[in-house]
């Protein structure tokens, strides 16, 4: 475990206002102006595990923000009160931890934000900023989200501050909010970070054309490799969470071509591989992803595509990474109840499943978390309680295969033959390739309820 340990710990301005206007789907988009028209009304998605994250904006490359550091470390033995420098450092950690997947940068990035915020209290916004990344990035959302309110009264025309609180306000299922924020965002900063996240409020609501033109918008505003990465990543996530790998891997291949050192591209190619049949190279890019980019939900993809590729030895131990990633993690102050639900519940380990699923729960009702404790639910038996969390789950209107494969086995283990072909059914066709374990058992049931066409 120590070796596995050691793996891990390595590796583990306003604008001005636009007079533009994006008509997506539907939906009118006005930068400057509101993100809809009419109230916000709720309408009835995992990469990985659960499903994407949300959208947290560009990628700073790996030897920009090894300067920055730098710069600021040098800087704060110039001037050790220097709050705003110790903001800086602070905010650098967490995007660090971010872009390698090494948790035991955000300890740093504690120490270094707290020191600013005691030598400026009052009107450092910046260091309330950077604490609340720390926060998202612990999954801390509750926190987020105040720490955010805090630098939004100081400075509501950053974009960052309300970046922030979209990703804060969409974790803790408060999705009005989130897209309130989304929308003062492109208010003031319009740029790449605001139209990604854009794209992942339209996702979430089954709105993918208007998802995939607000990326396509982020994308012809990039202007530096890791951002047209970024852009290129989220396009073939959403290309193959909507049933097209081969559009998924020529979105895959471009963000490689701008940027080789965007890890998260390998794993996505090597899914979309899977689905076309190209099994040894979908091996070769996930172990490349993982090696570079030890995430649990990597990890369990990777050991997934082991375990149906018949190399059950190479399975488990990376599975045995995704238990000291866990613990990597906890160790370094985050709590990642979702993803361990849903992995435990695939993994026939039912109640602890259960139990990660309601801690959950308890600290946020997202769509996601409702799939996640519905699926427990039923991996213990518990069917007609699981039921309804499955409705919350497509509350939304997500158009995520995961989410009615789940409904449709909750259904059939309830007798509901009817309503569990439609739920498989419109799974399948959504994305007949959403889960290389899950997927196939999904078909067969299709097939045995007389809907496999």
């Amino acid at each position: 475990m120590s070796r596995l340990r050691r793996r891990l710990s390595v590796v583990c301005r306003g604008l001005t206002r636009l007079p533009v206007v994006l008509l997506l789907a539907g939906v009118v988009l006005l930068v400057g102006t509101p993100i809809v028209t009419g109230q916000l009304q709720e309408q009835q998605r995992s990469p990985g595990v659960v499903g994407p994250p949300a959208r947290t904006g560009p990628q700073a490359g790996a030897d920009a923000l090894r300067s920055t550091i730098a710069k600021a470390q040098r800087r704060l033995v110039d001037v050790p009160k220097d709050w705003s420098t110790w903001a800086e450092l602070g905010s650098a950690y967490v995007q660090q931890g971010r872009i390698t997947g090494d948790p035991s940068y955000y300890p740093k990035a504690d120490g270094a934000l707290r020191r600013s915020l005691e030598l400026e209290s009052a009107t450092n916004w910046k260091a309330m900023v950077g604490t609340a990344a720390l926060a998202n990035a612990r999954h801390d959302f509750s926190a987020a989200r105040d720490w955010g309110r805090r630098a939004e009264a100081l400075n509501p025309h950053s974009g960052n501050v309300h970046g922030l609180l979209v990703d804060a306000l969409t974790q803790l299922g408060d999705y009005d909010g989130a897209r309130i924020q989304v929308q003062r965002m492109l208010d003031v900063e319009p740029g790449v970070a605001a139209f990604t996240r854009a794209s992942y409020d339209f996702e979430q609501r089954g709105q993918v054309a208007a998802a995939r033109d607000a990326l396509n918008r982020a994308l012809a505003q990039a202007s530096s490799p890791a951002d047209r990465a970024f852009c290129r990543y989220y396009l073939g996530e959403l290309a193959f969470h909507n049933g097209d790998p081969q559009a998924a891997l020529r979105e895959y291949d471009a963000g490689l071509t701008a940027d080789p050192t965007y890890q998260q591209l390998y794993a996505g190619r090597g899914k979309a591989r899977a689905a076309l049949g190209q099994s040894d190279d979908a091996l070769a890019d996930y172990a490349r992803a993982v090696q570079a980019l030890p995430l649990p939900e990597l990890l369990i993809e990777y050991g997934d595509l082991l375990t149906v590729s018949g190399k059950a030895d190479q399975a488990r131990q990376q599975y045995d990474l995704v238990a000291a990633a866990r613990q990597l993690s906890a160790a370094n102050g985050i709590s990642d109840h979702l993803t361990a639900a849903t992995y435990l519940a695939d993994h026939d380990q039912a109640a602890e499943a259960l139990t990660e699923a309601q801690a959950e729960w308890s600290a946020r009702r997202t769509v996601l978390t409702a799939d996640a404790l519905a699926w427990a639910l039923h991996r213990n038996g518990r069917d007609a309680e699981a039921l309804d969390y499955s409705l919350q789950a497509t509350r939304l209107g997500w158009r995520n295969a995961t989410f009615y494969y789940h409904r449709g086995v909750i259904r059939h283990a309830l007798g509901d033959r009817d309503h569990a072909r439609e739920d498989l059914s419109l799974a399948m066709t959504i994305n007949p390739h959403f889960d290389v374990v899950q997927a196939p058992i999904a078909r067969r049931l299709l097939d045995s309820l007389g809907g496999g066409g």
